[in-house]
């Protein structure tokens, strides 16, 4: 990518996120390029927003929660 095209990639983002945060969506920058990649690549962007409430709406699984409760504790290979 050249260098203008990855400075017009950046402004696009910090534009999007900081719309976001305008709206209070929770989504953290990352997140939100992945988003905007899958729209890119032809996700229908109502469909993804669907998956992401979804998301959020889902309990963690109790497998996450050992996780985030246990650094130590490993997944079983």
């Amino acid at each position: 990518m050249d260098p203008e095209a990855a400075r017009t990639a950046r402004e696009s983002l910090d534009l999007a996120f900081h719309i976001s945060n305008i709206l209070n969506t929770g989504i953290d920058r990352h997140t939100l390029s992945v988003l905007i990649a899958l729209c890119d690549m032809g996700v229908n962007p109502e469909a993804l927003a669907a998956v992401v409430k979804e998301l959020r709406q889902e309990p963690p699984s109790s497998e996450a929660i050992i996780s985030k409760n246990s650094p130590s504790l490993t997944r079983p290979t």
